[in-house]
């Protein structure tokens, strides 16, 4: 595959996603595609999408940043899903979008508790001592750690505001988080920011998120 192909992995918005696809291939979109006529993208590509089309079809939908437990033994893999509102049993539904098909998973479209933890939840565990850190982080890289269910936390907050970040975003006091600059006001916020995702409280979500260090930049959103 041509390296340009890869550049669609930076699209933010589902609808230039869609777009993106139509112009390889203008078929209906319930159309399967050739490997070479596919977008290319992540994790977070097929969160936003599946979380797009519930939408459209008016189920409450909301994609999740935070890390999967059940793609190497032991360890909590970067990764996003998506949720969406089960009015009959009154509950959350976590998917993932991406391996249904696959044997990664005996039920993708509906994770049990424990398979995927969000960023705040990962944090919690975390300070909680429930959860080695350093078993945590991006597969395939050296960005495990702390500092990575840090970041994750911070994103997944901004995508319950509907603002869906990329993987590799940063902004606010993430950089120093990453760095290992941040000391314990930072972590004491992400306290309060795990707790305040997990009431799951609409006004407190969006509150908490109009501090400045975790407010995305407009000029991250396009």
């Amino acid at each position: 595959m041509p390296p340009e192909r890869f550049a669609t992995n930076q699209i933010r918005p589902a609808a230039t996603l869609v777009a993106e696809l139509l112009a390889l291939d203008p078929s209906p979109l319930t159309v399967a595609r050739e490997p070479g006529k596919r977008v290319v993208g992540t994790c977070r590509h097929f969160a936003v999408l599946s979380c797009a089309l519930l939408r459209h079809r008016g189920i409450l939908a909301r994609v999740r940043c935070g890390f999967a437990t059940y793609f190497q033994p032991n360890q909590g893999l970067d990764h996003w899903i998506t949720e969406y509102l089960d009015d009959n049993a009154e509950r959350w539904v976590r998917i993932d979008s991406e391996i249904p098909g696959q044997t990664v998973l005996t039920r993708p479209e509906d994770l049990a508790p424990g398979e995927f933890l969000t960023g705040g939840e990962a944090w919690t565990a975390f300070r909680k001592g429930e959860i080695d850190a350093a078993t945590f982080g991006v597969y395939g890289t050296e960005n495990w750690g702390a500092a990575e269910i840090r970041g994750n936390a911070v994103k997944d907050l901004a995508a319950l505001n509907k603002i869906e970040m990329l993987p590799w975003d940063e902004w606010g006091r993430m950089t120093e988080a990453y760095q290992g600059r941040t000391g314990p006001d930072y972590d004491q916020m992400l306290d309060t920011l795990a707790a305040v995702c997990a009431d799951d409280d609409p006004t407190a979500i969006a509150a908490l998120y109009e501090r400045h260090e975790l407010r995305v930049p407009l000029d991250l959103i396009r």
